[in-house]
């Protein structure tokens, strides 16, 4: 296609002049716009408006291309492209103004661009001055350049950009390299992440997959070459019907969904005469086969039973047994173990079916799940079962210590990664591995507690020497909550009788001034309310915190316990502790003890900001017990008297629920109200947690009391346990709703204190010797682990 011939240049006059054409003849034959304005002019004019329809598609199709020639294909298409953009460039070189020779000469010069454009020739424009006149040779004005947008333009599938009708391909790589630099490095960061998460999730998946396996193996390993002498944890279930107190375990039916059934139906009464002669009979052949095999098998003495020796047992050394005084006079439970009686043995059905729960689906992690059949880890340290090594030596279960003592040697290392909480497991690890020591014998018990101990030491590494409530025994970082730089009051001062004792058996003085340091920092400080104390204490200022709050229940319960104990275990020669522990009961009484309504049930309440609450948790039942041991020990006889008072309270809080276990929280009644009874429960505080406080106290009531109305409310509480709480697979779990028996809603979680205390203190409840872990010999720490006395009076 040839190009349009250049129209010629009109004549130009003196410098500074333009040449002006002549009037037309007719003012009819022209329009407004172009008036004056010769045939050549109009010409220019009608092909500027002709570009100016084409301009503007052309502009859209050039700026959609990304460099117009590279994106078109073809001779043709190239030349329509040169055309288009000629006719925009001319369209906006071409606005005239009516009546004015520049506007002629304007669009005169549209004209040549036009004619210039089609022929290929056209160059850069020139840039415009700042009043919008083109910097050119000749004097034409031109108007400014419009900014440069971009616009997107949607294209046919079906249709190119050169008017072909096959669609234009691009690879994904020439789609890559037109990405930006930031946006390349967004999508590779993207499919990093998701490749790393994928990697994750199939690592955590396979460690499930490979856990039973390797539980399974484990427990494969763990069983003993010969036939155990006491029954398999399996077989617990087989014959639960024939121990008194105890239903009869019928098998669990299978159901689509939900979790198995729990016992909520009553004893029965009736038959429990003749249930517990087949206990008798059967106990008795039990005995006489157990005997007839010791003496086959008789290697070595285990404190009055006779086993298999251990490999690796070592007696204790010299060095631990030099300053323990009473550890002579604590044999006494081994030496000649009594039979146990009908209560006791229903205590011990109780943990055999708890403790199959734990070995067939949680074996070494910290607590049972018994309704779903699996295991929660809070320490992954075995919590459970270190708590529960002393408890299996009183109630005299051998073949399950004996596993468990296994596990220790071979399984706990404490070279972890892990935050503990220093209170908790001072309490359960700490003290259940001292106790375990004292009452076998066994070193390894007592290496494990020191290892334990020096990785709890840096916890104690703050300005006031309070020390942090979390400890990484891996890495030896300690810190506080993550909400507060605050440690709990009873948490710092209820960890001295196992730190203290800890020192006294290795002859390391480290645990016990570190743990000492913080009982004469507590001493010292103000801000306490004849004796009570607040609940918390800043680690950094050591100063009490929150102050204005007193109360018995958590976070400052077990204070008062260990100032008493803490003076029992030294001996009674510490006047300080019996001082701070008789200021603190004077205080309760003045501020926190009232009674209910109408049965003037006597409680201890709670002060807030000189406001008082008539609520009581029942953590605070462990107080009759305290109170009971302090007047044994010399303290005022109206302490026994409060004490007494307490213990009906804390009974009642059992009693007057239906299932007959004690909620949380309760509520006492202040107002005279004959319709209402005195404790009151809301809906958020029903739940019970398989607690030992009640049957704690209990024990200690009935041990200087003689009351045998103790045991009987001890027994009572065993059966509720028995009939609401106990999972038939094994276990017992916490429940939701303790008003409702029908449907307590079981919880899935059975606490390491069920079998580190609330057994046990039932076992010691129901026994008739009172010289079994003789309370003038040992003091109980707050986990119930016993732990000699210094200098026994």
């Amino acid at each position: 296609m040839r190009p349009r011939e250049p129209p010629p240049r009109a004549p130009q006059g003196r410098q500074g002049e333009s040449h002006r054409p002549p009037a037309p003849s007719s003012a009819g034959s022209l329009s407004p716009v172009g008036a004056g304005i010769p045939q050549r002019g109009r010409t220019a004019h009608r092909d500027c408006r002709k570009a100016r329809a084409a301009g503007g598609r052309a502009r859209l199709v050039a700026m959609a291309t990304a460099g117009g020639e590279r994106g078109v294909r073809g001779r043709r298409g190239r030349e329509a492209l040169r055309a288009r953009e000629a006719g925009a460039e001319g369209r906006r070189r071409s606005r005239p103004h009516v009546g004015s020779v520049p506007a002629r000469a304007r669009c005169a010069s549209g004209a040549r661009l036009l004619t210039r454009a089609t022929a290929g020739q056209l160059g850069p424009r020139p840039r415009a001055s700042w009043f919008g006149a083109a910097a050119r040779p000749d004097s034409c004005m031109t108007p400014p350049a419009p900014p440069r947008d971009f616009v997107s333009v949607l294209l046919s599938p079906q249709q190119g950009l050169d008017g072909s009708q096959s669609p234009r391909s691009r690879s994904c790589w020439r789609k890559w390299k037109q990405l930006s630099r930031l946006q390349r490095n967004v999508i590779l960061f993207l499919l990093a992440f998701l490749l790393l998460c994928g990697l994750l999730s199939y690592i955590s998946v396979a460690d499930q997959w490979t856990a039973p396996a390797g539980r399974s193996a484990e427990e494969h390993k763990m069983r003993p070459a010969k036939p155990p002498v006491l029954p398999a944890p399996q077989k617990a279930d087989a014959k639960a019907e024939h121990v008194p107190g105890v239903l009869p375990q019928k098998p669990p039916r299978h159901f689509r969904r939900g979790p198995p059934n729990l016992q909520i139906r009553a004893p029965d009464k009736g038959s429990k005469d003749m249930r517990q002669g087949d206990t008798q009979r059967r106990e008795e052949a039990e005995g006489g086969a157990r005997q007839k095999e010791n003496a086959q098998r008789r290697i070595v003495s285990w404190r009055g039973a006779v086993i298999e020796p251990e490999q690796g047992t070592e007696a204790p050394s010299r060095k631990a047994d030099a300053p323990t005084g009473p550890a002579l006079q604590a044999t006494r439970i081994q030496n000649q173990p009594g039979s146990p009686n009908g209560r006791q043995k229903a205590v011990i059905e109780a943990f055999r079916h708890a403790w199959t729960g734990y070995r067939k689906f949680a074996w070494g992690h910290d607590e049972l799940k018994p309704v779903s059949r699996s295991f929660s880890e809070w320490f992954g340290l075995g919590l459970t079962l270190i708590d529960a090594l002393d408890t299996m030596w009183i109630l005299n279960l051998k073949k399950e210590f004996k596993e468990a003592r296994t596990w220790v040697s071979k399984k706990l290392v404490f070279q972890k990664d892990v935050d503990v909480n220093l209170f908790e497991s001072t309490i359960r690890i700490l003290g259940g591995l001292l106790s375990a020591y004292h009452l076998s014998g066994d070193h390894l018990f007592l290496e494990k507690a020191e290892d334990f101990g020096n990785r709890l030491l840096p916890a104690f590494q703050t300005p006031s020497k309070i020390p942090y409530s979390d400890v990484n025994i891996g890495t030896g970082v300690a810190h506080p909550p993550r909400w507060t730089s605050d440690s709990t009051v009873a948490e710092v001062t209820s960890i001295q009788l196992e730190f203290r004792e800890l020192s006294r058996l290795t002859g390391v003085k480290k645990f016990q001034e570190a743990a000492e340091e913080v009982t004469r920092h507590v001493h010292s400080l103000s801000g306490k309310k004849d004796g009570l104390v607040p609940m918390f204490i800043n680690t950094h200022t050591g100063l009490f915190t929150h102050t204005g709050v007193f109360t018995l229940g958590a976070r400052a319960d077990s204070y008062y316990e260990y100032l008493l104990k803490q003076w029992i275990q030294g001996g009674k020669k510490e006047t300080q502790l019996l001082e701070d522990y008789i200021a603190g009961i004077e205080g309760i009484k003045r501020h926190l003890l009232h009674k209910s309504e109408p049965r003037k049930l006597t409680f201890v309440g709670e002060l807030t900001h000189g406001r008082f609450s008539a609520k009581m948790d029942h953590l605070v039942c462990f107080l009759p017990g305290t109170l009971a041991l302090g007047a044994h020990h010399g303290l005022p006889a109206e302490h026994m008297e409060l004490a007494q008072a307490l213990m009906d309270t804390c009974y009642q809080m059992n009693r007057q629920m239906e299932t007959g276990l004690s909620p949380e929280i309760v509520h006492f009644n202040l107002y005279p109200q004959t319709t209402q009874k005195d404790v009151q429960v809301k809906p958020a505080d029903r739940h019970n947690l398989l607690r030992p406080e009640t049957v704690e106290s209990l024990f200690y009531l009935y041990r200087f009391t003689g009351d045998r109305k103790y045991q009987d409310w001890g027994w009572e509480i065993l059966q509720s346990f028995n009939t609401y709480t106990r999972v038939p697979s094994g276990g017992f779990s916490s429940i939701s709703n303790v008003q409702d028996p029908r449907n307590p809603q079981p919880r899935d979680k059975m606490e390491s204190f069920f079998l580190g205390e609330t057994l046990k203190y039932l076992y010691l409840l129901f026994s008739d010797d009172p010289d079994l872990l003789s309370l003038d010999t040992y003091v109980f720490n707050t986990e119930a682990h016993p732990l000699p006395i210094w200098a026994p009076a």
